[in-house]
C-alpha cells in the first residue's frame, strides 16, 4: 500500500469510506464501492475496500479488535493469533521482570502493541508504512505505551532493559522463502541474536521453519527456543534470553513446545533416553505441530507411556488411552497393510 494513500485513509473522508464499506457486509461491497467512486478518488476507494477485506481476514486472529485496526496483506499473514501475543506478555511480566522494552522490526506490530499495555515500549522499524500503521493502531488497542519511530534498527541507540526483535518479515523485494535462510532478513538473524545477547534480556520472534534450521551453536547464551501453536496450528518460534540467570551461558537452550489456548508446555530433557520404537498399540497419537517442530516427539512418547510408531514418522502409539494437550488420540480398530490383508492391532 502507498504511504500517502494510507494516510488518506486516516482522514475524515477515509474513515467515512471505511465505515460505509464495512457496514454493507461482503455481499454489498462491490456495489457500494462502485457507487462511492463517483464522489471520491478511485485510489482511496480501492484502498478502503482492501482494508475492509483485510479486517475481515484478520478477525480470525484479532477478534473484535480487527474491525478498528489497519493492516497490510503481509501483516495479516505474518500475525500470530492475539492469544500468542498475550501469552508472551505474561512470560515477560512474570519471568523477565523488566519495565522498558525496545521493539525492533515491528513485523505485524501486534506484539509491540500488546507489550505497550503494561510496558513502556520504544518501537523502531525502517519501513515508514509499518511505523505509520503502528501509530494508527494505538487507539484501536487501548492506547498502549507504544512509541513508534522510523529508523534503521542497527543505528538505533537502544536504552531499554530488554529487546524484542521480530524477524518474521523477509528482506528484499524478492521475498525469499521464510523457511529457507535464517540470514535472509533485515537485519539478519545473527545480528538480532547478538543484539539481544548483548542486552541480556529479550527475545527474537521467528517463523517456525526458520527456527528449525538454526544451528544450535548460533543460539549460545539463549535460555529457550519455544515453538507455539494455537488450536492445533503452528504460529511462531521464540528465542528467549534472560529467563534464568543461574543457567551456565555456554549451555544450549532448552526446547519448549507450548500449546494454546490451554497454555500447557512440554520441555525437552537432555538426559532422556531414546523412546522405544514399536508396532501399533491400541491407540495412535498425532502430535501437536509445536511438539513436532520442537523435536519433542520422544518426550511426548514418554509423557503418555508409549513409543514411536514403527515406520510411522512422528506418530506415537500406546496400549492405554492418555489424555494429553500435546497430541490427538485415535483408537486403532484395524491395521491394513499394503497388501490389503487386515492385521489386528498390538
Amino acid at each position: 500500500m502507498d504511504l500517502e494513500v494510507f494516510r488518506a485513509l486516516l482522514t475524515d473522508e477515509g474513515r467515512r469510506l471505511l465505515a460505509c464499506l464495512q457496514a454493507g457486509g461482503p455481499a454489498g461491497e462491490a456495489a457500494a464501492a462502485q457507487a462511492l467512486r463517483g464522489g471520491h478518488p478511485a485510489a482511496l476507494v480501492s484502498a478502503a475496500r482492501e482494508q475492509v477485506r483485510l479486517r475481515r481476514r484478520a478477525a480470525a486472529k484479532y477478534g473484535e479488535y480487527a474491525a478498528r485496526l489497519y493492516f497490510t496483506p503481509d501483516s495479516v499473514e505474518l500475525s500470530s493469533h492475539l492469544t500468542v501475543s498475550e501469552y508472551k506478555l505474561d512470560r515477560v511480566l512474570h519471568e523477565l521482570g523488566v519495565v522498558l522494552i525496545d521493539a525492533m522490526c515491528l513485523g505485524s506490530g501486534a506484539d509491540a502493541l500488546v507489550l505497550g499495555w503494561s510496558h513502556h515500549t520504544d518501537a523502531v522499524d525502517a519501513d515508514p508504512l509499518t511505523v505509520e500503521i503502528a501509530k494508527a493502531n494505538r487507539p484501536g488497542m487501548h492506547e498502549p505505551m507504544l512509541y513508534p519511530r522510523c529508523e534503521d534498527v542497527r543505528e538505533f541507540d537502544s536504552q531499554g532493559e530488554a529487546v524484542f526483535i521480530d524477524l518474521m518479515r523477509p528482506a528484499g523485494p524478492d521475498r525469499p522463502d521464510r523457511t529457507s535462510d535464517p540470514e535472509a532478513y533485515d537485519p539478519p538473524l545473527s545480528w538480532a541474536l547478538d543484539r539481544v545477547r548483548t542486552t541480556g534480556y529479550g527475545w527474537v520472534r521467528l517463523a517456525p521453519g526458520i527456527a528449525d534450521r538454526v544451528p544450535p551453536g548460533t543460539l549460545a547464551g539463549a535460555d529457550e527456543v519455544e515453538w507455539i501453536s494455537h488450536e492445533g496450528r503452528i504460529q511462531e518460534a521464540v528465542v528467549w534470553f534472560g529467563l534464568d540467570a543461574r543457567r551456565a551461558p555456554a549451555q544450549l537452550p532448552v526446547r519448549r513446545a507450548t500449546v494454546l489456548p490451554s497454555g500447557a508446555s512440554l520441555l525437552g530433557r537432555r538426559d532422556l533416553p531414546a523412546p522405544d520404537v514399536r508396532p501399533f498399540g491400541r491407540y495412535v497419537y498425532v502430535p501437536d505441530p509445536a511438539v513436532v517442530h520442537a523435536r519433542l516427539v520422544g518426550e511426548l512418547a514418554r509423557h503418555i507411556g508409549g513409543g514411536l510408531l514403527e515406520a510411522g514418522g512422528c506418530l506415537v502409539t500406546s496400549d492405554e488411552l492418555h489424555r494429553t494437550p500435546f497430541a490427538s488420540a485415535y483408537e486403532v480398530r484395524n491395521v491394513l497393510p499394503l497388501d490389503g490383508t487386515r492385521v489386528p492391532p498390538g
